[in-house]
Formats: C-alpha cells, sequence, structure tokens
C-alpha cells in the first residue's frame, strides 16, 4: 500500500488511500480539494497552476466552481483518472510536491483553517427504508408487533422523496419543528415536537444521472455513483405518526437532514465490500443481483450542555442492510424517473440485530420504555434543546481502515412565528 510523503498516522481516517472530496473556505476563498491527513489538498488551485495531468479532462476547468458538480459528471472514468493522478502526485516516491516547500505552501492547507462547505448542489432527495431490522422495528411500534413490515417491503426498496433544499452541511444547527400532534384521543394541537430524533444512514452521492424515460440496469447502477457520506435524517416522531398514513413521511421529515463534509467515493469503498443478506423471495429480475454492502463501522454519540465530551449510545454497521445501493438506483430509475448529478439517496436508517446497533433514539429507547442513562447523570428519551447528535463512519477490512469524518448537529429551540 502506497504511503504520502506526509506524515499520517497509522489509523488516521484520511490516509493516501482515501482522498475524499469536498468544499472549503480559507481566507474568504472558496475551494474544491481532498483530504490528505491532516491537510486539504486545494484542487481549485492545482487546477489554475496547469498541474492537474488528466487525459479524460482535455483542458476542462472542473474545479473552478462553488461545488463538486462538475467533477460528478464527467462520469466514472474521468473520476477515476483524477484519482490515480492525485494518489500518485501525494505518494512518498513520485511526488512533485515532495521537495518543493513553495508549492506545498500553496497547496496544503491545515484542515484546522478551514471551514467546510456543503459539497454539492443537492437536485434531489430520496430516503429509502433499507433495513429489515429497523423497518421491522418501527413496524412493531407504529402498526403491528405481529405483522411490521407491510406485503411490499420484501419485494422493492420503498422510499420516499424527501426535501432537497433542506440537506445542510455538518456544524448547522437544526432547529426543532411544529407541526400537528394527536395526543391521546383529544383533537390535535399545533406545537413543536416532543420527540425529537435522528437516524443513522448513509446518503449516495449520484454522479451522472440518465434520461428520462431511461432506466438504470441493475447491472451498471453503481457506475452512476460518485460516493458516500454519513447522513443524519432528523425526525419529529409524533407529527410523523399522525401525518404518515397514507401518503408517507412529511413535516415529520422535511425540516432538515445533515451530512458529513467529506465525499468518500466508491472506488475507495471498493476493498470493504462484503455480501449482505439472502433476500427471501427473490426480487424481480430488475432488482435481481447478489446484495453487495461495505464493512463500515457507524458510531451514534450524543452531547448534552452538561457534557463536557460526547458519549457513544450505539454502533451498527452498514453491511446490514437488506437492500444494497445497486438495487435502489435500479428501482428509483425503473419508471424512467431521471437521476441528476448531486442527488442523494438516502439509505434510510441503519439498524442492526442487537439492541445496542439500533440507529435512531426511537429504536434504542423502544418508544420511551427505556430512556437511555447519560455519564451526566441524566437520562434521554428523546432530544432536548441544545442537545448535539454526531455519528462517524470507519470502513474496515484487514488492515486497511480509512474514515469519512462527522455529520454532527446541536438541537436549535424552536421558534413560533
Amino acid at each position: 500500500m502506497q504511503s504520502s510523503f506526509l506524515d499520517i498516522p497509522v489509523g488516521h481516517p484520511f490516509p493516501l488511500y482515501n482522498l475524499p472530496y469536498g468544499v472549503f473556505e480559507y481566507n474568504g476563498k472558496t475551494s474544491v480539494g481532498v483530504a490528505i491527513g491532516d491537510y486539504v489538498l486545494d484542487l481549485t488551485a492545482l487546477e489554475a497552476k496547469g498541474l492537474i495531468k488528466v487525459k479524460t479532462l482535455k483542458g476542462r476547468e472542473i474545479f473552478s466552481g462553488q461545488s463538486l458538480n462538475a467533477f460528478l459528471k464527467t462520469g466514472k472514468a474521468c473520476w477515476s483518472e483524477v484519482r490515480e493522478f492525485l494518489r500518485h502526485f501525494l505518494a512518498a516516491d513520485t511526488s512533485d510536491l515532495r521537495d518543493n516547500a513553495q508549492l506545498q505552501k500553496e497547496l496544503l492547507i491545515p484542515q484546522s483553517f478551514i471551514t467546510m462547505k456543503m459539497p454539492i448542489e443537492v437536485s434531489g432527495y430520496t430516503d429509502f427504508y433499507s433495513s429489515i431490522e429497523h423497518a421491522t422495528n418501527i413496524g412493531k411500534m407504529f402498526r403491528d408487533a405481529n405483522n411490521p413490515l407491510l406485503p411490499n417491503w420484501r419485494h422493492l426498496p420503498v422510499g420516499y422523496d424527501g426535501r432537497a433544499s433542506a440537506i445542510v452541511v455538518s456544524g448547522t444547527k437544526i432547529k426543532r419543528p411544529h407541526g400537528q400532534l394527536k395526543i391521546g384521543d383529544n383533537d390535535p394541537i399545533y406545537a413543536p415536537t416532543r420527540q425529537f430524533d435522528t437516524e443513522v444512514e448513509l446518503g449516495f452521492i449520484i454522479g451522472t444521472g440518465n434520461d428520462l424515460g431511461s432506466p438504470i440496469s441493475i447491472h451498471s447502477a453503481t457506475d452512476h455513483v460518485f460516493g458516500a457520506v454519513m447522513l443524519l435524517d432528523w425526525s419529529a416522531r409524533d407529527i410523523q405518526r399522525w401525518e404518515y398514513v397514507p401518503l408517507g413521511p412529511f413535516l415529520g421529515k422535511n425540516f432538515g437532514t445533515t451530512i458529513s463534509p467529506w465525499i468518500v467515493t466508491m472506488e475507495a469503498l471498493a476493498p470493504f465490500s462484503v455480501p449482505g443478506p439472502v433476500q427471501d423471495p427473490r426480487p424481480l429480475p430488475y432488482l435481481l443481483k447478489d446484495v453487495e454492502n461495505f464493512n463500515i463501522n457507524l458510531h451514534l454519540e450524543i452531547k448534552t450542555p452538561k457534557m463536557d465530551a460526547y458519549q457513544e449510545i450505539a454502533r451498527t454497521n452498514y453491511k446490514h442492510m437488506y437492500w444494497d445501493i445497486a438495487q435502489q438506483v435500479a428501482h428509483h430509475t425503473a419508471n424512467g424517473c431521471n437521476l441528476q448529478p448531486g442527488d442523494v439517496l438516502g439509505t434510510g436508517t441503519i439498524s442492526g440485530p442487537t439492541p445496542d446497533s439500533c440507529g435512531s433514539l426511537i429504536e434504542l429507547t423502544w418508544g420511551g420504555a427505556n430512556p437511555i442513562k447519560l455519564i451526566s447523570g441524566e437520562e434521554r428519551v428523546f432530544l432536548s434543546d441544545h442537545d448535539s447528535m454526531r455519528v462517524k463512519g470507519i470502513a474496515s477490512m484487514g488492515n486497511l481502515s480509512i474514515g469519512f469524518g462527522y455529520a454532527e448537529a446541536t438541537v436549535a429551540s424552536a421558534v413560533l412565528t
């Protein structure tokens, strides 16, 4: 495994192998970059200097904008060629930077000096419901303990259209939402949610889309996916419970979704591929494939105003997912729906088979029956104002591991206008 000329400790989330993409602000300027150790390599400056030597770009400027969308449009072959160039440019034995202190100063910026921005312009957002453990748990609590899965669940990746404009980058506060609450047999009231929750997910970022009316084949589906981010999908469970029949989530979900700022590419994730569960019954031919997930450990943590540090409250793994990303893409476009560069496909809550591997508070507390005990002496069933939540992801296989960084947000108090 190649190493960088930079001193990157073993176990660092951003070794030379990873090279996740993001957008950052430094000295009042917004640039595109890749994370390498504790630094970011400024691709906007590198491109302006004419130092990106990639045949598939043919002199095009793709890193001069305020997002990664221009790069997403170039396609899988270009993504791979740029990645190979960057690994060569930063490797210990081939780097043009290693002995050029001035160029290092211009191109390598400590991450502690920068502010991360939204990495993409989000065209659309679809949130799936692809964990059988999560769907079973929620079905038992919301619907029918004896028959928690609806008849269609094992036949197709269930999903709903979310609100693209409400996707924000890690660090952005999420305001407690208002909505209709139905409490007992009383008439509904309009009030702030009393059951503020979040869900641990991955968000897959679409690179190249498809023409309207032209489905994407299951066999080429992942070629259209650029990479993945950590995702916290905020939920108002009491609003959701009252509104979701018959058309699904609306105000209980569309007020905020947090993503991590670094996009880990599908090429970087490839070595962490693991078989998923066997699907029964067999999917229809347009969805038929062996499920392929990634061994990504996900750590959910909470910090209240009384706590000095975060406390882990759950640990789960993406490998448990019943429907994989290729099946989600194929199903999403099966009717001719056109995906576009910058679309975000949320996996749905990622829950595992054990009580401590659930990816949401409502599952961890089983609807409030088992409050979470915190090191501060407090308890939580749902989130209070000024609580902070974050999730980090580490993909591991053998001696190789890479990280995603954090998706993190703090709950802001509701304001009624």
